[in-house]
């Protein structure tokens, strides 16, 4: 069992690695002081399921990782 949740943190930490590289940039250079750059532009609906999915992974990611952590599962 311990090797299982070992897999799904090491498969998680990848994808949640290409999820990121995946995203948009987000500077908004000096326009991002007062917030003005950003009342126009919104995140697009691929932008959007792709934050979801990235939450997702990270959200499993950090539950494997605490189990390791705390020891709930022995190697």
């Amino acid at each position: 069992m311990a090797y299982v949740i070992a897999a799904i943190q090491i498969i998680c930490g990848i994808a949640l690695t290409v999820l990121i590289l995946f995203h948009s940039a987000k500077g908004e250079g000096l326009g991002g002081i007062g917030g003005s750059a950003s009342l126009f532009t919104g995140p697009s609906q691929a932008e959007a399921g792709l934050d979801k999915i990235t939450w997702v992974i990270a959200g499993i990611f950090i539950f494997t990782s605490a189990i390791i952590g705390w020891k709930i599962i022995q190697f």
